[in-house]
């Protein structure tokens, strides 16, 4: 989504540019940033000349951050990011955004720091909250300034659902046997959350079986992953909202208590208050399955309510239909495709000191996989057409499909839970993962994560 100079200017936040230019007349080069978007034509050109005669790459970050905001300057911007870089992606943001992910050597002028954050200010004045200039200098930050992007929506502009209102199945005349939902069950409180809602919201804050919860689902991910929200040595679970930024087509989602930024994929502080706690919140198992599934393993279960206190399409096949139709991203990040595809799903697995993912296509083949972290033997039960995977520790044991649950290769039948495999008093516990496309995974696990080989 670009914003043009003009409807830039004269939109959300035009009341902030007067303090902002006053603030920059001794920073020429901020200056001349600025006016890329909301100069005149002769200003829009001086800025041109004194960005060319600069002439250093430092000040790229900059020149494809206006390249996206400005209406009819995309050309001549695209010229001065030729000169300063010796590299040509005409007017392409998209590549140009890739060529600035590659390059991480590159560091921007120290200019960019204050016109990143006053340009997003312009878009909402409550981005504020998120970008305090103590926090956005490189050594403060746990990712790049200039790879953070505007996702389209201001803060909370993607709302969540905070102890959200659930129904029994028998209420709940709107939901069809073959949609998705997220599965949720913890001490035998059974939960489900469809994605067809969820779609809208992305986020949920709430208790499940006792325990604060909150499920971060990033669309442009794929992913739909369940956090612990109650921390140690802080008094009160922490509550996420969708802060309108992302990085590397991943959302930053925020917790309202500090405004920090987190890495929605690794569940980790990147920005704020937060970068240096040492938090990492802890998984819990979800799983994606269909609500007619789901409702036969689990019939005591609850499911979300249409009344969310919001308006919006509800519908089967509505929310962001078309991009997961599209083998394409909406917003750049690079991707290893000598694998898989970049919107291909894989399903992942973050314990035992390690990670590993399995391509969803492997359980077109067999819906029971026995494999391992490291050390760690795993039992994996999937189905590929409903994009459904649940893993188990399995001990020493291996298993095949039984017609009423899993047989170990000592003729045990075990049978399958939410929270684990159980033959008698026995039994090996579930270990939490989740679903997500490739590009997510591979982006920011491949370097430390396995791979299971077809």
């Amino acid at each position: 989504m670009s914003i043009g100079r003009r409807e830039f200017g004269m939109g959300l936040g035009a009341g902030l540019i007067a303090p902002h230019m006053a603030l920059a007349q001794s920073d020429s080069l901020y200056t001349a940033q600025w006016r890329l978007v909301f100069g005149t034509r002769t200003q829009f050109e001086d800025a041109l000349v004194t960005l060319r005669e600069h002439g250093k790459p430092d000040i790229a970050a900059g020149l494809i951050q206006q390249m996206r905001f400005t209406r009819g300057g995309q050309p001549q911007i695209a010229a001065v990011l030729a000169e300063v870089t010796g590299e040509d992606f005409g007017t392409s943001w998209f590549d140009w955004m890739l060529w600035q992910e590659a390059n991480p050597q590159i560091k921007p002028h120290e200019s960019f720091q204050r016109i990143k954050r006053d340009m997003f200010m312009q878009i909402d004045p409550n981005f504020d909250d998120f970008l305090a200039p103590k926090y956005i200098t490189p050594d403060a930050m746990r990712i790049r300034l200039e790879e953070i992007s505007w996702g389209g929506v201001i803060k909370d502009g993607i709302p969540s659902l905070d102890n959200p209102t659930l129904i029994a199945p028998a209420d709940a005349d709107y939901i069809r046997d073959d949609d998705l939902v997220f599965g949720v069950s913890i001490n035998g409180d059974a939960r489900a959350y469809p994605l067809r809602i969820m779609g809208w919201h992305e986020m949920f804050n709430d208790v499940i079986g006792g325990v604060p919860l909150a499920l971060a689902y990033c669309t442009l991910c794929g992913s739909g992953i369940l956090f612990e929200t109650q921390v140690e040595g802080r008094d009160a679970p922490l509550v996420f909202g969708s802060s309108g930024f992302l990085y590397r087509s991943n959302k930053l989602m925020f917790d309202r208590g500090t405004n920090s930024l987190w890495n929605q994929f690794t569940g980790k502080p990147v920005v704020g208050k937060l970068v240096d706690s040492g938090i990492d919140l802890k998984q819990r198992p979800v799983v994606i399955d269909t609500w007619a599934n789901w409702l036969a393993d689990n019939p005591s279960t609850t499911v979300l309510s249409l009344n969310t206190g919001y308006s919006r399409d509800y519908g089967s096949g509505v929310v962001y239909n078309d991009y997961f139709a599209s083998p394409d991203l909406m917003f750049p990040t690079l991707v290893d495709e000598r694998v898989h595809q970049q919107k291909d799903y894989v399903f992942g697995v973050r314990a035992y000191g390690g990670a590993k993912a399995w391509p969803l296509e492997a359980f077109e083949a067999k819906s029971v996989i026995n494999d391992a972290i490291g050390q760690t033997p795993l039992v994996l039960i999937g189905d590929a057409a409903t994009r459904s995977v649940r893993a188990y520790e399995r001990g020493g044991l291996a298993f095949t499909q039984a017609e009423d649950g899993l047989r170990d290769q000592n003729g045990g039948i075990w049978s399958v839970d939410e929270s684990g495999l159980i033959m008698g008093d026995a039994r090996l516990p579930r270990v939490a993962g989740h679903i997500a496309y490739w590009f997510a995974w591979n982006g920011y696990l491949g370097a430390e994560s396995e791979l299971y080989t077809l």
